[in-house]
């Protein structure tokens, strides 16, 4: 009994760090390394209250950040265009940010519109296995050649949409982005488009 209350406080702590303050410091951490020149054109899938979409906006001065999200609000209340659009306002970037409402798995983009796409714990949410292809397929097309895609979702979850695209590579983004525990886990795929 007493094990057990302690493995659920244990992960209740950690789902909350990583909730609160992990996830955000890692996408710091990678949208840093994606090497970024400022004047680039991104999406980001499932935008929600807008976290990886500041972000990165935060990382484009003369560049644009696109958010889509279908704002269904069933995984997580108050996810509406209002309020990313105020979380925006609040971190100094509206004037680089939009978003939009539409469904990953059929964008209302053209092809070769986007430098970067990048997702956070978006595309599992999907229901279908081929719809979710469909989602990582919808971000290939809309990058340029050499764009890049950075995805974090759950382990499982990146490791077949790496192996559906064939490309790409895997890394565990570690404690700090685990949901409780290391089996909820999020391992990053970057992919880059050949040209």
């Amino acid at each position: 009994m007493v094990t057990t209350g302690t493995v659920l406080l244990a992960s209740t702590g950690i789902y909350l760090h990583t909730t609160l303050h992990g996830k955000l410091r890692i996408w710091r951490r990678e949208l840093d390394q994606a090497g970024l020149k400022g004047d680039e054109r991104l999406l980001d899938l499932g935008c929600g209250r807008g976290a990886v979409l500041i972000e990165a906006a935060r990382r484009l001065p003369t560049g644009h950040a696109v958010g889509v999200d279908l704002w269904s609000g069933k995984d997580q209340s108050g996810n509406r265009p209002e309020v990313t659009l105020a979380n925006a306002a609040a971190a100094g970037v509206a004037d680089r940010v939009e978003v939009q409402t539409a469904d990953m798995t059929a964008l209302p983009f053209a092809d070769g519109s986007f430098d970067v796409v990048t997702s956070a714990l978006a595309i599992h949410n999907i229901p279908s296995p081929e719809a979710r292809y469909r989602a990582v397929d919808e971000a290939m097309r809309v990058l340029r050649p050499g764009g890049q895609l950075i995805v974090a979702d759950f382990w499982p979850m990146a490791r077949k949409y790496a192996a559906h695209i064939g490309q790409g590579t895997l890394r565990g983004l570690g404690p700090g982005y685990w949901y409780g525990g290391p089996w909820l886990g999020v391992t990053l795929l970057h992919a880059v488009k050949g040209r």
